[in-house]
């Protein structure tokens, strides 16, 4: 049961990793080049789409599945094996207060400025929000390798 809880803390730790690594190299440059009025829309969309299911179970996998892992103890976990579960537990949980701190409260705002004017609306979320991803990019990333070290130690 452990090794199976760690392997679904990997696997969900880097299919989220995944999904924000193409969001900030694909989608958000590409989004970038839209006029103010399709830049708006289109975020306003994706915003809609993306919490869905499969969205949702990942994204509380990627604390849940760590915090299992530790929580079943297993004979011969190293110390230095734990530290990095709980390391990357840890870049989970910062990744996900980046999400309802930032992002999510962005994403809000956008939502509720229908019918205003899209440039100022677009200056108000575009470089915020492509900041706080940023960050919560770096942090899942960092917890994606340090749950794969523990998984290889």
């Amino acid at each position: 049961m452990p090794t199976l809880l760690l392997a679904l803390a990997v696997v969900s730790t880097g299919l989220y990793a995944g999904f924000m690594l193409i969001f900030l190299t694909g989608v958000m440059p590409a989004l970038a080049r839209l006029t103010d009025e399709q830049f708006v829309t289109a975020m306003r969309r994706v915003n809609e789409y993306v919490p869905r299911a499969v969205f949702l179970a990942v994204f509380a996998g990627v604390v849940v599945f760590p915090a299992l892992a530790l929580a079943v103890p297993i004979a011969g976990r190293s110390d230095s094996q734990r530290w990095l579960i709980l390391a990357g537990l840890v870049c989970a949980v910062l990744g996900h207060l980046v999400t309802v701190a930032g992002n999510i409260p962005l994403n809000n705002a956008l939502a509720a400025s229908g019918g205003r004017e899209p440039g100022p609306v677009r200056e108000a979320f575009e470089s915020r929000w492509n900041a706080f991803h940023l960050l919560r990019t770096l942090l899942i990333t960092a917890s994606f390798a340090l749950l794969v070290t523990a998984s290889l130690t």
